[in-house]
C-alpha cells in the first residue's frame, strides 16, 4: 500500500510539474494569457505580488468555497492549489524559457504549452488523488445550477477574463486560442495515450487516511 501510494504521488507530482511548465510557456508567449492566468497576472501587478503566489491564494479562497459546499477534497486539491503556484514561481525566477519575439513563435510556444498541460493533467488525474480547486468549482456550479458544464466553465473563465483584463491582464489573441483549443489539446493527448479519466476514482482525504490507519 505504502510503495503503490507514493508512487502514485510521484505521478501527481510529475504532473503538477507539466502543468507548472505549460503556464510559464503561455504566458513567455506574450500573446494574450490564458483566462485564468489573466486573472493572475492582472492581481499581482494590482497587489504586487508574484504569479504563483497569487495562484495560491484564488486557489484557496475556492476551495473555501467548494469545501464548504460539499466538494470533495484530496490530497491532489491540496497539492495542485500550492505546487502549481510555487513551482510556476520558480521557472519564472529561473527564466531558462524563451519569450517569444513575434505573433508566429509567440502562437508556437502558446500551443506547446497547452499541449503541456494537458499532458501534465493525464498525469495529475491518472494518480486518482482529487480535482483541483478551479475543477471542484466548476462541477460546483454545475450541480448547482444544472447547467451544462461547459457553459459553467466558459461562465467561470469569462468573469476570470474580465476581472484579471480590468486589473491589468494581458487578454489578447492568445487569450481566444487558450480558450477554445484547451479542451481539443486535453482531448488529442488522453486518446493518444489511450486515458478515459470518467474511469478514474479520486481518493478524498478521509480515504487516504482510513488506508493509512487500517495498515
Amino acid at each position: 500500500m505504502t510503495r503503490q501510494f507514493f508512487s502514485r504521488l510521484l505521478i501527481l507530482h510529475i504532473g503538477l510539474f507539466l502543468y507548472s511548465l505549460g503556464i510559464a510557456l503561455s504566458l513567455n508567449a506574450q500573446i494574450g494569457y490564458a483566462p485564468w492566468e489573466v486573472l493572475h497576472v492582472g492581481m499581482a501587478k494590482t497587489f504586487g505580488m508574484t504569479i504563483g503566489g497569487v495562484s495560491i491564494i484564488v486557489g484557496f479562497l475556492i476551495l473555501l468555497v467548494t469545501g464548504y459546499c460539499g466538494e470533495d477534497i484530496g490530497i491532489g486539491t491540496i497539492a495542485n492549489m500550492i505546487v502549481i503556484g510555487l513551482v510556476l514561481d520558480l521557472i519564472l525566477y529561473l527564466d531558462f524559457l524563451p519569450v517569444a519575439g513575434n505573433m508566429f513563435f509567440g502562437l508556437l510556444m502558446l500551443i506547446t504549452g497547452l499541449f503541456t498541460i494537458a499532458l501534465g493533467s493525464y498525469f495529475y488525474i491518472a494518480s486518482a488523488f482529487g480535482a483541483g480547486p478551479r475543477d471542484g468549482l466548476m462541477v460546483l456550479l454545475t450541480r448547482k445550477t444544472g447547467l451544462p458544464i461547459g457553459l459553467c466553465r466558459g461562465g467561470i473563465e469569462l468573469a476570470a477574463v474580465v476581472i484579471g483584463w480590468f486589473l491589468g491582464g494581458l487578454v489578447g489573441i492568445g487569450t481566444v486560442v487558450s480558450a477554445l483549443m484547451i479542451g481539443f489539446c486535453v482531448q488529442i493527448t488522453f486518446k493518444l495515450l489511450r486515458f478515459d479519466p470518467t474511469k478514474i476514482h479520486h481518493e478524498r482525504l478521509q480515504e487516504t487516511y482510513n488506508s493509512f490507519r487500517q495498515k
